[in-house]
């Protein structure tokens, strides 16, 4: 069954400022297109896909760029599994970054708690890595189209984060209130592993 993609072009005007052509790149990336050339990608058309090109190459055009979107078939099988192949391939990068970052995450907390530095501010800067991990992986997501290998395991390593981040909070919340409070009895969490 063939599908359709959308085949987009992408020129900017010469000699203007870089501002449009990082603009058109930044976001064909995001939607996970796959470049075949420079300024030149395909993506699956899908109804997201087609309105985010369609607002691109309309800004493109009134910046004084020149862009197309053309909604095509590829009646060569081999031709769209290649295709499918390298965006796939794309995305399992993109989740191997993040699960490779996942790991430094989580190896920061444990050398924190182990140098006794599990404390608030600690767990704030870790709260935001946090946030930017759930929000990579939902963006990697977002441009999966063929449900790339690697997706699971990115998934399981942002809920490790999560669950790291967890533990760590307890001990931050128990150390902050065996500091604060000399004398008082201290509240420790019971925690489930």
């Amino acid at each position: 069954m063939e599908s359709d993609w959308l085949l987009i072009t992408v020129s900017t005007p010469p000699g203007g400022t870089s501002t449009l052509r990082v603009y058109a790149w930044r976001n064909l990336r995001s939607l996970g297109a796959h470049y075949l050339q420079q300024s030149v990608c395909l993506l699956p058309a899908t109804p997201k896909t087609t309105r985010a090109a369609t607002r691109l190459v309309t800004r493109v055009r009134a910046e004084g760029g020149q862009a197309e979107m053309l909604r095509i078939q590829l009646p060569d099988a081999k031709q769209e599994a290649a295709i499918i192949d390298a965006i796939q391939r794309e995305r399992s990068d993109e989740y191997r970054e993040l699960v490779e970052s996942t790991q430094q995450f989580c190896e920061e907390l444990e050398s924190e708690r182990s140098r006794g530095r599990a404390m608030y501010t600690e767990l704030e800067e870790s709260d935001a890595d946090l946030s930017r991990h759930q929000k990579w992986l939902s963006a990697i997501r977002a441009r999966d189209y063929f449900s790339a290998p690697g997706g699971k395991e990115a998934s399981d390593a942002v809920a490790g984060c999560e669950a790291a981040l967890a533990e760590f909070e307890s001990d931050a919340l128990s150390a902050e209130l065996d500091h604060s409070e000399p004398g008082r009895p201290t509240l420790r969490s019971v925690g489930s592993d």
